[in-house]
């Protein structure tokens, strides 16, 4: 007879808990499990395989090579099981139970907040997952299904994906620089700007895109850059004087206006357009209807 399987969906989702909460206590609490019960299920998983899966670590319960190789290829199992579970319920229904959508990080959060508040008024059950996508980043996340809705990612769109994708208003963006930042001096002179430009650091927002081409706009691609993760730190490093770069006037419009920073005598960028986009495959109800508030709302 076969031997049954040790490595369970439950057995993940303990290990899964233990490690984001870094102990067994936070993860019972999590799981709404008593702890004694977490304990036995890795210890039957280490029984029956003949491997240590977790290793103390002062207070921290930490994984074992073994135990992380199980944790990582368990993850994509509970993702899929999830996946399939959202999809039958689809099936049934016509009704996705979950939306996960990201948003490119200049688009105005805003708008989009207030239209999500309406959409969840009339659709309480429906789940929504946000993250945040810049560039090319989005793109793939959509294509590889990691997203079931873009908001405000910058065209050109991808070609022969199956993608739906609708015009939005482009966000405008404003080349800045810390008013006390030595060089701020030629922010209105256009052609010192443009000599010292090679000069200056840019400050650049990361690509999200983890296997197509990274891209990167805006400012010349001469010079020294700092990377930050998101149009937040981006706004808090110009702000120090590390750096200059493009940044959406409707979340600087207040340090424009009071001087903390500078605009730049350069030239706009073209984005090629922003977009709304899905694929054409999507036939969820709760998506169709989100899609038109925000088409309605954005475009």
């Amino acid at each position: 007879m076969t031997a049954r399987n040790p490595i369970t969906l439950e057995v993940l989702e303990v290990l899964d808990a233990i490690e984001r909460r870094g102990s067994f206590a936070k993860a019972a609490e999590e799981l709404n499990k008593a702890t004694s019960a977490l304990s036995y299920a890795v210890q039957k998983l280490e029984e029956l395989m003949g491997i240590v899966v977790f290793q103390r670590q002062g207070r921290r319960s930490v994984l074992t090579p073994a135990g992380q190789l199980i944790l990582e290829e368990g993850r994509r199992i509970l993702q899929t099981t999830a996946r399939l579970a959202d999809k039958a319920k689809e099936v049934s229904t016509g009704w996705e139970p979950r939306i996960r959508i990201a948003v490119e990080s200049l688009h105005p959060y805003p708008a989009f907040f207030q239209v999500l508040a309406e959409f969840l008024e009339r659709h309480p059950s429906i789940e929504i997952d946000i993250s945040e996508s810049v560039l090319n980043g989005g793109w793939e996340q959509l294509e590889q299904d990691g997203v079931d809705l873009l908001v405000g990612s910058p065209g050109p769109v991808p070609l022969q994906k199956g993608f739906r994708a609708v015009p939005l208003v482009n966000a405008d963006l404003v080349a800045v620089i810390a008013s006390h930042h030595p060089l701020a001096r030629l922010a209105g002179q256009r052609e010192a700007l443009t000599s010292a430009l090679p000069g200056l650091r840019r400050v650049v927002t990361h690509d999200t895109s983890q296997q197509e081409v990274a891209r990167s706009e805006g400012l010349s691609r001469e010079g020294q850059r700092l990377y930050v993760q998101n149009i937040d730190q981006k706004v808090e490093a110009i702000l120090a004087g590390v750096g200059i770069g493009h940044l959406p006037r409707h979340r600087i419009g207040h340090l424009l206006s009071d001087g903390r920073l500078v605009s730049l005598n350069l030239d706009t960028i073209d984005h090629h357009g922003n977009f709304l986009a899905w694929k054409i495959s999507n036939k969820g109800k709760g998506l169709q209807a989100l899609t038109r508030l925000l088409t309605k709302a954005c475009s």
